[in-house]
């Protein structure tokens, strides 16, 4: 049963709350909300995918199904053409379940739903239909966490992994790229709530394992006790450094580890990318430096952080963006 969110009528949302944004828009009608989204779900591609931590992409890969939209809308985003919705194709709750099973028979380890924050309701159903008509495979649930915790109650049992970024601690910061001062307070609850659903994690060894992890997320923090394993239930909390802020950076792996310690695992990435000139940002123009990453990185081993992921070699490049051509949406 669908959980009520903002006001409801049925299955379509009459004035959408969904996100902390609460902008009301009626998209059940057309309009598009923050999330620049219709009520039906869009989306720009449905594949496997290799750049995931390798407890998620493993050797066969994650089945990503990239939705369209975001209410977030970081002005550095990597994933613009989807984040946008310029780049977005209809389908139905129905066809998003036969998508789970074609990514399924594709060998994927895992179903993994990136930024489908403003299509939960939709996606609930879909799950439930699938988990019915037997998927067996884990479901990953991946968002940049501008997530109300009411929304986030509607996956309980049907998420087995949570991917959240944590992307700002400091308030300006997050109001200056995202427009959303309120970032933190509504992250730092998401991801307590991700926590309590799913709990610590649980891996297991990559099934017939052939070959080596290909992800760009490479290095375990303590001694590659992860190599060759698979992550069926957890918590995997990723930041994404920015050139410059270093001291936020440092702020959030303080919290997460405090807060969470062994229960979570924390993925530090310097794969930021500067994909077109930003006139008023000159500070998010360049790459962070190697003496940047490196200073986050012996930060996080001193506070004693051991379950985590760090990236390696020459990371800060486009290749780690997928092309956004519709790839299996057209295949069910």
């Amino acid at each position: 049963m669908l959980r009520k969110t903002g006001e409801m009528r049925g299955d379509k949302a009459v004035r959408c709350n969904l996100c902390p944004r609460r902008c009301g828009a009626r998209r059940d009608q057309g309009e598009l909300g923050i999330c620049r989204s219709p009520w039906e779900i869009t989306a720009a591609r449905a594949a496997l995918h290799m750049w995931e931590e390798p407890v998620i992409s493993g050797v066969s890969g994650s089945g990503t199904v990239f939705f369209s939209g975001c209410a977030l809308g970081c002005v550095f985003c990597q994933n613009q053409m989807i984040a946008s919705g310029e780049t977005a194709r209809k389908i139905s709750s129905e066809k998003l379940t036969e998508l789970f099973f074609m990514l399924q028979d594709k060998g994927a380890h895992n179903i993994n739903l990136v930024t489908g924050s403003h299509y939960v309701p939709q996606i609930v159903k879909a799950l439930e239909r699938a988990k019915n008509q037997g998927l067996t495979i884990p479901v990953v649930y991946n968002t940049g966490s501008y997530e109300k915790v009411s929304v986030l109650k509607m996956l309980d049992g049907l998420v087995d992994i949570y991917l959240p970024d944590l992307k700002y601690k400091n308030s300006e910061l997050a109001a200056r790229y995202a427009n959303a001062p309120d970032y933190f307070q509504y992250a730092s609850k998401a991801i307590e709530e991700m926590v309590r659903q799913v709990g610590n994690p649980v891996l297991e060894p990559v099934p017939d394992k052939k070959t080596d992890i290909t992800s760009g997320i490479t290095s375990d923090m303590d001694a590659d006790e992860t190599e060759g394993m698979l992550m069926k239930k957890g918590v995997v909390v990723r930041h994404l450094m920015l050139p410059g802020q270093l001291a936020d950076s440092k702020e959030i792996i303080r919290y997460l580890y405090e807060s969470f310690g062994n229960r979570i695992y924390i993925s530090i990435m310097n794969q930021y990318t500067p994909c077109n000139e930003l006139p008023g940002y000159p500070e998010l123009n360049r790459k962070v430096s190697e003496e940047e990453y490196d200073t986050l990185i012996d930060y996080a081993i001193e506070l004693g952080v051991e379950q985590g992921f760090i990236q390696e070699g020459e990371t800060a490049e486009e290749s780690f963006i997928p092309a956004f051509d519709y790839e299996g949406i057209d295949e069910v």
